[in-house]
């Protein structure tokens, strides 16, 4: 079980971002993760960085931490432009980038540019079109597509990612074709747990609904000759009715129950006070640093 955190683009560079990001390396976590919106819920009228550039200056601000965004989707993003973002960063960070990836919703972010929300069955053909193409990109030199949202014409991606074929794919999916995806395409499997268990629902209601995906992922990686298994799955934690941030044996026992249904991963909200984030930073710290042991004793 990996140890993960995201860190909330929030922070000036020089008035504590840079600290942070380089205090998530000295804590240990695997990878420090940031969110690709544009704006974000009850953060969208203070400080919101963008996620390739903190990204980058986090490359050059550590050696060991792996990064990501968790996740980018297509609500503001084109598969020709984000893959040149990509590869430059993969070769900054020296192949330690992986991509979260998701269809996007109907928040800030769908509306930014100007044009009206894309209905469920829109994104999700989008989505069935961006990952294949982004793929595409990161894996040949050359590439001309004409689908029916995205295109590229002759778009040269030399050198390509530093990592090989490509730097990773973490798919966030719920749905049948997302989890169809999330096989073919994906290192890992992302959730946040179901959001119909998350206001009203018990610890052991939202862990009964997480098996069902984990189900269901198996049922898709059948659909395109995978087995899941072994596939690596990750759970960004704060949006289900457990409360693991509350102690380190509450912690510990939340992982636990995770890692018996395969997941390989768990992601920690760095604590933001005064918001949904908030929580005691000297027990989170203390998780970061012994959770992982007693997970694997």
């Amino acid at each position: 079980m990996r140890l993960s955190t995201l860190i909330l683009p929030i922070l000036r560079w020089h008035s504590g971002g840079r600290a942070r990001w380089q205090r998530a390396e000295e804590l240990g976590f695997s990878t420090a993760y940031t969110y690709d919106h544009l704006s974000w819920r009850t953060f969208r009228d203070g400080p919101w960085f963008g996620a390739l550039p903190t990204l980058t200056a986090a490359a050059a601000a550590t050696d060991r931490l792996r990064l990501g965004t968790l996740v980018t989707s297509p609500n503001f993003r084109h598969p020709v432009t984000l893959a040149k973002e990509l590869i430059t960063l993969d070769d900054v960070s020296g192949g330690r980038m992986t991509l979260g990836i998701g269809a996007g919703g109907s928040g800030f972010d769908a509306t930014a540019l100007g044009q009206q929300p894309w209905p469920v069955r829109e994104r999700t053909e989008r989505f069935g079109e961006f990952v294949p193409l982004l793929d595409t990109l990161l894996t040949q030199d050359t590439t001309s597509y004409a689908g029916t949202y995205y295109a590229a014409h002759e778009v040269r991606t030399i050198p390509g990612c530093v990592q090989r074929p490509r730097l990773p794919f973490a798919v966030a999916a719920t749905g049948p074709r997302g989890m169809r995806l999330a096989a073919r395409y994906g290192q890992a499997w992302v959730t946040t747990g179901d959001p119909r268990t998350s206001a009203t629902g018990t610890a052991a209601d939202s862990l009964a609904a997480v098996r069902t995906q984990v189900d269901r992922l198996a049922e898709a990686g059948a659909a395109v000759g995978r087995d899941t298994a072994a596939m690596e799955k990750v759970l960004l934690a704060g949006f289900t009715p457990d409360r693991p941030l509350d102690s380190l044996d509450a912690f510990v026992d939340f992982a636990g129950r995770h890692a018996a249904l395969g997941f390989t991963e768990i992601v920690l909200h760095w604590p933001v006070p005064d918001s949904v984030f908030a929580a005691d930073e000297r027990v989170f710290e203390r998780i970061a640093v012994e959770a992982p042991a007693q997970l694997a004793g």
